[in-house]
């Protein structure tokens, strides 16, 4: 019973801690950007990892195809750029390790 009243001690007391290291990697996030690609990069999204599509750029010869193509390469542009910035914000809580750090150092 006490062992969960320790961990929140333990959470409460790295409070800031916590808020900065989340701090900076919402910097650091804001920084990232990726490019979704489709069609052998006849589309090409770029994004930052905060979801926000940046540019778009379409090959003038995909324009000239019919837009379900049209759609479907940006549909699929889209979804890459989204799972590269999964990749990069699963690598980034891998790297700096979060939470499980600042638990753990309170813990020895």
């Amino acid at each position: 019973m006490f062992g969960k009243l320790g961990d929140l001690s333990n959470l409460m007391k790295n409070a800031g801690k916590i808020q900065d290291m989340m701090k900076e990697t919402q910097e650091k996030l804001a920084k990232i950007e990726v490019t979704g690609e489709s069609g052998a990069g006849a589309v090409k999204i770029t994004f930052n990892a905060q979801n926000y599509a940046k540019s778009v750029l379409i090959d003038d010869d995909i324009l000239k195809e019919d837009k379900t193509i049209l759609f479907e390469l940006i549909t699929a542009a889209i979804n890459d750029g989204a799972q590269k910035i999964e990749r990069e914000k699963e690598k980034m809580m891998g790297d700096s390790g979060m939470l499980g750090n600042i638990l753990s150092d309170e813990a020895k």
